[in-house]
């Protein structure tokens, strides 16, 4: 499966490669050969337990999938802002392609450096590789460029030893490349545009979005320090820490969005959520999703016996919950992008902050939400934070909030770049949902040394290219200029990216088919 899956992650490099053929470009695929290398020495390092920190169980790094979404990403938004014409997120394209580089660089070095005896085939391919990375840098890179790409490394640097040490077996290697690289990435951008803020320049849900991950950060590190000194299970501790929170949150988050976007955030909100009908009609409709979804965890857990402790929800069951964030981002994505983009947002706070809530036992609700959960648990959540569902929700919410908005004319793309905002729909709200639900009920041709089937991987690829259809009926905005064949081939990639990695497909699947219609 590890070969397979690095397989098809070359082709997608590969892909990538042969649109765009620039220095950049070879620079990715130089990192894709030496990440498939140092891969197997993170893996090695994982079976015999000489890894620095506690990593997630039952899976392999993911170093080579992870390392090359972060600078593809770059390259393809570098592309589409070249043609339209956009200097300012062309070189922003280039700073964030460098970025990933780099960070992906940085932890093949620790994987070769820890390993014994030191393997020198390796250290060769990583030398040449980083050579060939930092000699491309330093040839397109302004100064301040460079200062910003080695801000970035220093934030992931001291966030990766802080939350790993704090959060054992929550991560594989390439899902902490993945998850504290773009939290450094979000804190570097946050600082740099609170310290030239021009009034009038920047639009403000980009802004919310900044702020709203910083800031549920600082407040999971600040609880998470506080309560190594504090029992965070007594009603004192649970009082002082909602006292903290609307301190924190009052006195510091909002502040810093008033200083960004010259406004009262709440006042801001307030307007931007019932500006038109059609916002107010969408929230309603949300809410109405959001209390269903709600009920079915009421339901299951009813239904628990106590006999069944361990009885845990079907695939089925896990699988509603996609359903339902199809219902809920289709219509936004038809009618109100940015009300979609900002509510994704409150909603990635909110189950952040519940996280909390749950992992600290804070009362009055947090035995209840440990108890509730429970029943939802897989293999994946092996480690003391719960994080499938916010995957989810960062799975749907990743290519709206990475669309490059301000490189798309008439706000959308044109080919199969038109449909980048919908990745997060059709491979996991679609694609995953259906090979699972699909392969384990009528699937019986295994796929060699997985769990996954034949029959629901190309399930999952019919339906996402119905999915695409009923897109193209339902969305006029959408306009794919006889791409289908390139739109069927990314498709089918992620789909058997699907069958074959062991990563948190939420995550990983929305980002490559994001990397894939961009290009």
């Amino acid at each position: 499966p590890v070969l397979v899956e690095s397989l098809l992650v070359f082709a997608i490099v590969l892909s990538v490669h042969a649109v765009v053929w620039d220095r950049f470009s070879w620079c990715a695929v130089a990192l894709a050969v030496q990440a498939f290398y140092v891969q197997f020495k993170w893996d090695r390092l994982l079976q015999l337990g000489g890894a620095v920190f506690q990593f997630r169980g039952a899976a392999n790094s993911g170093l080579l999938p992870a390392s090359m979404v972060i600078p593809l990403l770059g390259v393809v938004m570098k592309e589409r802002c070249r043609a339209a014409g956009i200097v300012y997120f062309e070189r922003f394209g280039i700073v964030v392609a460098s970025t990933g580089m780099l960070l992906a660089l940085f932890l093949s070095v620790i994987a070769v450096g820890i390993t014994k005896p030191v393997p020198t085939n390796t250290c060769i391919l990583t030398g040449i590789a980083g050579s060939v990375i930092i000699y491309t840098m330093k040839h397109s890179l302004a100064v301040s460029e460079v200062i910003e790409v080695l801000e970035v490394l220093l934030i992931f640097v001291y966030l990766s030893m802080i939350l790993l040490y704090l959060l054992p077996r929550c991560f594989t290697p390439g899902e902490a490349l993945l998850v504290l690289g773009g939290v450094s990435f979000v804190l570097n951008q946050l600082i740099k545009r609170s310290l030239n803020v021009i009034e009038g320049r920047g639009d403000p849900i980009d802004f919310f979005l900044l702020v709203a991950v910083v800031g549920v950060v600082l407040l999971g590190l600040f609880f998470t320090v506080l309560f190594i000194f504090m029992d965070s299970g007594t009603w004192i501790s649970s009082m002082f820490f909602h006292m903290m929170t609307a301190v924190l949150g009052l006195g510091v988050i909002m502040p810093w969005l008033y200083r960004l976007i010259q406004r009262n955030p709440l006042f801001w909100l307030f307007q931007f959520l019932f500006q038109t009908q059609t916002r107010l009609y969408l929230l309603m409709y949300w809410t109405f999703l959001a209390a269903s979804a709600c009920g079915v965890v009421f339901y299951q857990n009813a239904k628990r016996s106590s006999e069944s402790k361990k009885h845990q929800a079907s695939t089925i069951t896990r699988k509603y919950f996609h359903f339902v964030v199809v219902a809920t981002y289709v219509p936004g994505l038809i009618y109100d992008r940015q009300l979609l983009y900002v509510a994704a947002v409150l909603c990635l706070a909110v189950f952040i902050f519940l996280e909390y809530i749950r992992y600290f036992r804070i009362k009055p609700f947090g035995q209840t939400l440990r108890h509730l959960l429970s029943l939802f648990l897989d293999e994946r959540d092996s480690g003391p934070l719960i994080l499938t569902h916010i995957y989810l929700l960062l799975g749907m919410s990743l290519p709206v909030w990475l669309f490059p908005r301000s490189c798309a004319p008439k706000g959308t793309l044109s080919g199969a770049g038109a449909l980048v905002p919908y990745s997060g729909v059709l491979a996991v709200g679609v694609g995953d949902t259906i090979a699972s639900v699909f392969g384990s009920t009528m699937g019986e041709i295994k796929w060699p040394g997985t769990k996954k089937t034949f029959e629901g991987t190309m399930t999952a690829i019919f339906a996402q290219i119905i999915a695409v259809a009923l897109i193209l009926i339902f969305d006029s905005s959408v306009n794919l200029n006889s791409s289908y064949a390139w739109i069927l081939a990314s498709v089918s990639l992620v789909s058997l990216l699907e069958a074959f990695t062991t990563q948190i497909d939420n995550l990983l699947l929305p980002l490559y088919l994001q990397i894939m219609l961009m290009a």
